[in-house]
């Protein structure tokens, strides 16, 4: 795995750990940053061919 690849998926984990945080906290705002930036990053993912499924389940 490259860099790129490696950085892109740990931004990932960390931003849908922020966004169930922000959930969990009750912090609307914040969850909706995480999910636009989660929503960037998913696109940005797909750009490039890399595979989120995984990351999806090992978050979950």
């Amino acid at each position: 795995m490259d860099a790129f690849t490696a950085g892109l998926l740990q931004r990932i984990r960390t931003t849908q750990s922020d966004l169930t945080r922000a959930r969990e906290t009750g912090d609307d705002y914040l969850a909706d940053v995480e999910q636009a930036e989660l929503e960037d990053l998913h696109r940005l993912a797909a750009e490039h061919g890399v595979e989120v499924a995984t990351v999806c389940a090992q978050s979950a």
